[in-house]
């Protein structure tokens, strides 16, 4: 596959609303399985070193399908690896909940729980959204999803109902990462552009169905949802913080080394 020759493309190449649509729900993966890659060889036993892995080649897996459609709607001639190496931090159009660093295994779990919890939600509505080629992705997408939630929603009982220790850092964990939901939630221009292409999804509907799945887990790990008001945005226009520029250095560096390069 010929890779482009430029250094790099600070354009999300979405001056049509569809398409920034995609990159959405396709940075959203691209990061978060990046994120949940790099506890490969480090995880804190066997099976879940095999099972983080496992969850970041489906997330990544999702994320190619959703931007190899993405540059066909954009019809610029880039295709998904030019989307997923050649864009700068300011182009991509990930939530900052996913970003953020793995830290200890309590925050990978609750970052990974918080987004699951959305994005089994998110792939059910999209799954019969008018699309067909984004519908196809989502019912794909929505199994392996299902099995996040359900080990991420395990995990997050083990450690909030067990040790005083592992309940503290849990709960330390909800409370930091707490302030990324809900830009989720929240509707924009795009949003409003999708949905008269009958592919934009009813964000509130998703909002309480998701806090009602999330608070009920939570309770039952003995957990506490926090109660702070303070809300941080700006990922699905390209303002990120600094932990994406560190991430994508690191992701992309092979790629922008060898521009023009085929394998």
């Amino acid at each position: 596959m010929t890779r482009p020759s430029v250094a790099g493309d600070r354009t999300s190449g979405a001056a049509n609303p569809l398409v920034d649509y995609l990159l959405r729900i396709a940075d959203d993966r691209l990061v978060l399985g990046h994120r949940l890659s790099e506890w490969c060889g480090h995880g804190p036993i066997l099976e879940e070193d095999i099972a983080l892995s496992n969850m970041a080649l489906d997330l990544i897996g999702a994320a190619s399908a959703l931007l190899a459609l993405a540059g066909t709607v954009e019809g610029k001639g880039r295709d998904a690896d030019a989307l997923a190496f050649f864009r700068d931090e300011t182009a991509y159009r990930n939530a900052l909940l996913v970003e953020q660093p793995n830290g200890d295994f309590a925050v990978t779990i609750v970052r990974q729980f918080l987004f699951d919890a959305y994005s089994v939600l998110q792939l059910d509505a999209l799954s019969r959204c008018g699309h067909a080629d984004l519908a196809a992705i989502a019912a794909k997408s929505l199994k392996e999803d299902k099995y996040h939630l359900r080990h991420s929603s395990d995990w997050m009982l083990k450690l909030g109902d067990g040790t005083p220790e592992s309940h503290a850092r849990t709960q330390r964990a909800l409370d930091t990462l707490w302030r990324y939901t809900d830009e989720l939630f929240v509707p924009d221009a795009v949003d409003h552009a999708t949905a008269a292409l009958g592919v934009s999804i009813d964000l509130d509907a998703i909002r309480a169905q998701w806090h009602q799945l999330v608070a009920d887990v939570v309770g039952r790990a003995t957990l506490t949802l926090p109660a702070s008001t303070v809300r941080a945005t700006g990922g699905r226009s390209g303002r990120h913080t600094e932990h994406l520029g560190h991430m994508l250095a690191e992701m992309q560096i092979v790629a922008r080394s060898h521009p023009g390069a085929t394998w």
